[in-house]
């Protein structure tokens, strides 16, 4: 029988104004984020660590991308889940600063557990930290550089700073102008934004990155089908692009067809040669010598008696074309998607001057090019010894069409290296001293936290990093505002006099993102479990 009276009564109302149950949980979320936090603080920087990742599957990845990394981490906890997810908006809304921005978040959280241990309320700091991110970000506005998307040098800089980082850094000389021009293709004097879609990497294994290229046209990374001794190369192309297949009809699963002698047997072969003949016939009157065909799942796309007749017409054939890759083909080379052989004619075919097959480094694609009425998109041509170079390269490659991407966004650079960092933790904190009562605590410590970026700079260069952020801070005393970490020399010197710059917007995000996501996690007091 359950227990009633004034006994129980306590035993209830103690339970219901536990106090520290609030604490503990916050704990619990704060050793949970720092410890994602300092997974991927070693991949920061030029000579950051790269990580290797096995799969569920059993594929294997090299990266030290953080967005990659924590995509793959299988984080369980809900406040580590957060800080996954804050690395994958930083990717969605820059490009770049994935790992920055993990590394910010996990130094707020550490300087808020300070603060906490004080008896600081968690309403305050995340107050006093969301005001100090709008001052970091007024701040860094301040020292930014205007820069017009007519200076290429400054986009090779931004591009080519993004790639010191990466494993391909060494090639950096190679990839940083094809991203520049990839972009600058797209965008004019009055574009606000650049869709990434309509920039296409088509990765092939064969050759080096070396052999990395921009492609005047379009690229399809599947090969011309012979079989059927069909052409491999056309000129004055008229391109189709098929979502049916070029084969028998099958009878749906539910019946079936018995065939009691030849003579039916041979009726049934002749009237799929004559279907299928009709079919080609259709498409060979539209004007069409090259057709793509969609890939299709419940049966073959094309088959042997279909490239037969197509070769005979002197059509060229490329299957296994991509649901996905539909939209990018059409907006490239003017056609439009067929789905029913009705409504196969002329008007709905792209015109090229040349469609064939080459090959690059050993790997053959399909390049189209002369289009006659192109829609703004680009193909680049990614190349690499192996799958995990070619993966890398790619995600590389992203990084720095992103980096380029954020200049068109926002036109503004600051430097790198850790000096703005420095720069305005210096400003915060003067700041900090004209404030009163716990503000002024909370400033103070969002100010030292911003430090943890040239410290782990140094730490992954092998440098001592309180030498080094000593030295920073005399340097910017003297009014040195671009002194950061030459991480290449491994001293503190002027880093914009090494190029090395990056776009303000890949700052500013990264701080109002990590600054969010603590003061979220601040304002958590309770985990409530559902069925």
């Amino acid at each position: 029988m359950a227990s009633t009276g004034p006994v129980a009564a306590r035993r209830n109302q103690k339970q219901f104004q536990d106090k520290e149950k609030g604490m503990e949980v916050r704990q619990s979320n704060l050793t949970a984020a720092k410890a994602v936090a300092s997974s991927v603080r070693t991949s920061l920087g030029p000579r950051g660590m790269d990580k290797m990742i096995t799969t569920a599957q059993g594929e294997v990845i090299i990266t030290n991308d953080g967005a990659t990394i924590l995509k793959h981490l299988g984080a369980l906890h809900p406040a580590a889940k957060m800080l996954v997810d804050l690395s994958a908006a930083q990717d969605i809304e820059a490009g770049d600063g994935t790992t920055s921005v993990v590394v910010l978040a996990g130094s707020f959280l550490a300087a808020a557990e300070k603060l906490l241990a004080k008896g600081i309320h968690p309403m305050i700091i995340s107050e006093a930290f969301s005001r100090a991110a709008d001052k970091t970000i007024q701040y860094l506005e301040e020292i930014s550089t205007p820069v017009d998307l007519a200076d290429r040098e400054s986009l090779l800089r931004a591009a080519a700073t993004s790639l010191n980082s990466k494993i391909v850094s060494q090639y950096s000389s190679i990839l940083s102008p094809i991203a520049v021009d990839a972009v600058k293709r797209l965008v004019t004097s009055k574009s606000d934004n650049v869709d990434l879609r309509d920039i296409r990497i088509v990765k092939k294994v064969g050759g080096t990155i070396d052999d990395t290229e921009l492609v005047d046209g379009v690229l399809l990374h599947q090969s011309v089908i012979t079989e059927g001794g069909g052409p491999t190369r056309v000129e004055k192309a008229k391109i189709g692009l098929i979502q049916f297949c070029l084969s028998a009809p099958k009878p749906d699963m539910d019946n079936q067809i018995v065939v009691n002698d030849y003579r039916q047997m041979d009726k049934i072969l002749k009237e799929e040669r004559q279907y299928l003949l009709n079919l080609v016939k259709v498409i060979k009157k539209s004007g069409c010598n090259v057709l793509l065909i969609q890939k299709s799942i419940l049966r073959d796309a094309v088959n042997d008696l279909s490239l037969a007749f197509l070769a005979k017409l002197k059509i060229m054939v490329v299957k296994d074309i991509e649901r996905d890759e539909v939209e990018f083909l059409c907006k490239s080379m003017g056609c439009k998607p067929i789905a029913d052989i009705e409504a196969f004619s002329e008007d709905k075919l792209g015109q090229a001057d040349l469609a064939d097959e080459v090959s690059k480094s050993g790997a053959k694609v399909v390049r189209i090019s002369g289009i006659k009425n192109p829609g703004k998109t680009v193909s680049i041509l990614c190349t690499g010894a192996n799958s995990l170079v070619l993966e890398e390269s790619e995600r590389s490659l992203h990084d720095a069409l992103c980096v380029v991407r954020c200049l068109v966004k926002k036109r503004a650079l600051i430097s790198g290296g850790g000096a703005p960092e420095i720069h305005v933790s210096r400003l915060l904190a003067q700041h900090a001293q004209t404030l009163k009562g716990l503000e002024a605590y909370c400033f103070q410590a969002y100010a030292e936290a911003l430090e943890v970026i040239p410290t782990t700079l140094a730490e992954n260069a092998g440098l001592n990093p309180i030498a080094i952020v000593t030295e920073l801070r005399n340097r910017h005393a003297m009014g040195e505002r671009s002194a950061g970490i030459n991480v290449r020399k491994g001293l503190v010197g002027d880093v914009l006099e090494e190029n090395v710059l990056q776009p303000l917007l890949v700052s500013t995000s990264a701080i109002s993102l990590a600054t969010e996501t603590v003061g979220l996690l601040l304002r958590l007091d309770d985990y409530v479990p559902t069925r």
